[in-house]
């Protein structure tokens, strides 16, 4: 079956589309504010009360640009976007990329949400209020933790507060512990996060044959020295540690404290708890399982969850309940807490659809979220490893997968010299996306599919078609693939130095014109 026999023809738009400081000139404007008399009178200039420190010398600036010119701006940018309501977004792997109910965007686009002020009365915000506390039942429910906080902005930030709350923990006990554990293909910011707060790192690697956390190796890294483990599960390979309970025994027995990562809960939720697997202390990502779009970095909410032990150690505020007054309140009387992780209260907007999104579903939906995603995912692989020829799973003896599976295309870069990076950019011109994985590549020519519960058999046999046919290039023709894409905005970089080496970086358009002078 060749290209053409593909649901849909796939060109993408290309624009040659500056950035808005190139498309600015001086004098433009998109509005005009009238000025009110009134106005001074009311505040004065609204200049003078700023300290004169803090004033600016000049004003920022900003491109001078007509409205007209900036719809057709952004129109055009978004033309060049692939996304999960555009495509089928099922090869941006880890990452849950799944439909989010559009009756979500018109709740959290009520003046009630948008206009909330985090400095509002309790008093004003009290079914903002309750809507937090009653989330925070529902994640204790489903995870079988004992409060939930939403400050995080995100799972590492998440993971960034548990190391805080163990670095606590042990400080108030007067304990010097010092290590955290985590496995290899967890996320990287089990480890990273933790290496922020002071600690050390060891990280276990899997069975070489089933790809499950070897026990031995955790064995013989507990010490006195053991603060904690921090991992994921499933992990990134969609292989679920069925011995969990014992490693968060083992941590204990040393009198660690277990933090569960569960970025990857789209397959487990109603299924499995943190409480059973014997973890202290998780979080959930709402702008990923709880849906939420996945948002390119945010914003997000990473949901993070305490045994009632832990609970004196949380970020402030959390959300109380005053039975007596019948009010919500915001708490901010916690002995033992890490302070704050973030501003306010977290990402309102967020927490709002996961809370309609439970409400939707019930607890038999959650369960058929994830029962339906395991399915799909188990399906995908089946497909592929019967008819994309090149590919394979990784640790192919444990074919057992929950959400997703990282898989290899070592093979195929053998036998024809496409490699993953390669085949990535041809399935562009498909109108799909792969990924890799997390680097450095611990599985050769990786490449990931978390297919979700959101996608159908039609659309999965969609995706894998498109495997299919660029393998079928990368045997008959290999050079059409290596020289791709050629129908998406995007291009071949033959000059991978801009990528590795910090000196050209520039995280500003104005600091890319002091290194480069505006051009790339």
């Amino acid at each position: 079956m060749g290209i053409v026999k593909l649901r849909r023809n796939f060109h993408e738009a290309k624009w040659e589309e500056p950035i808005i400081f190139e498309l600015s000139n001086e004098g433009e404007r998109g509005i005009l504010v009238p000025l009110d008399d009134r106005l001074e009178e009311e505040v004065g200039d609204g200049i003078s009360v700023i300290p004169e420190h803090m004033r600016r010398k000049e004003p920022p600036r900003l491109p001078e640009i007509s409205q007209m010119r900036v719809l057709r701006h952004f129109l055009r940018l978004s033309q060049e976007t692939l996304g999960a309501d555009l495509n089928i977004d099922i090869g941006q792997g880890t990452c849950t990329m799944k439909y989010s109910p559009k009756v979500n965007e018109i709740f959290v686009s009520s003046p009630k949400v948008t206009e909330l002020h985090p400095y509002q009365d309790e008093e004003t915000v009290q079914g903002a209020l309750e809507i937090i506390y009653k989330l925070d039942s529902f994640l204790r429910e489903i995870s079988g933790l004992d409060r939930f906080v939403f400050q995080p902005g995100g799972g590492s930030q998440a993971i960034l507060a548990m190391a805080s709350i163990i670095r606590a923990y042990f400080r108030k006990r007067g304990e010097e512990r010092d290590e955290i554990i985590t496995t290899i293909f967890s996320h990287p910011s089990d480890a990273a996060a933790p290496a922020v707060k002071g600690f050390k790192i060891i990280t276990i690697y899997p069975d070489p044959e089933t790809g499950i956390p070897d026990i031995e190796a955790l064995k013989a890294a507990i010490s006195r020295r053991t603060a904690g483990m921090i991992v994921a599960n499933p992990e990134d390979t969609g292989i679920f540690n069925p011995r969990i309970r014992e490693f968060c025994n083992i941590v204990h027995e040393a009198g660690g404290l277990c933090g569960y990562d569960q970025a990857n809960a789209n397959g487990i939720i109603g299924i499995v708890r943190a409480r059973e697997c014997g973890f202290d202390m998780g979080f959930f990502n709402l702008h990923k399982t709880f849906s939420s779009p996945h948002g390119c970095g945010g914003p997000a909410v990473g949901a993070l969850g305490v045994k009632k032990e832990l609970e004196s150690f949380l970020p402030v505020p959390i959300v109380d309940y005053d039975s007596e007054k019948g009010k919500y309140y915001l708490n901010y009387d916690l002995p033992d807490t890490i302070g704050k992780v973030r501003e306010f209260y977290g990402v309102f907007p967020v927490v709002v659809r996961a809370y309609a999104w439970i409400m939707a579903l019930g607890e038999e939906g959650l369960k058929e979220v994830a029962r339906v995603a395991v399915l799909n995912n188990n399906y995908v692989m089946h497909k592929i490893l019967r008819e994309v020829k090149g590919a394979d799973i990784s640790y192919p003896a444990n074919k057992k997968r929950i959400e997703q599976v990282r898989y290899t295309w070592k093979k195929l870069k053998e036998e024809t010299g496409v490699g993953t990076e390669d085949v990535i950019r041809r399935m562009f011109d498909f109108g799909f996306h792969l990924w890799t994985s997390h680097h450095p590549w611990i599985i050769p020519e990786p490449f990931t599919i978390e297919p979700t519960e959101s996608y159908s058999k039609e659309e999965l046999d969609e995706y894998i078609e498109a495997l299919k046919e660029i393998s079928r290039e990368a045997y008959n023709n290999p050079e059409k693939v290596k020289k791709a894409p050629y129908r998406s905005v995007i291009h071949k970089i033959e000059d991978n130095s801009w990528f590795e080496d910090p000196a050209k970086w520039s995280i500003t358009w104005r600091l890319f014109k002091k290194k480069h002078g505006g051009k790339s």
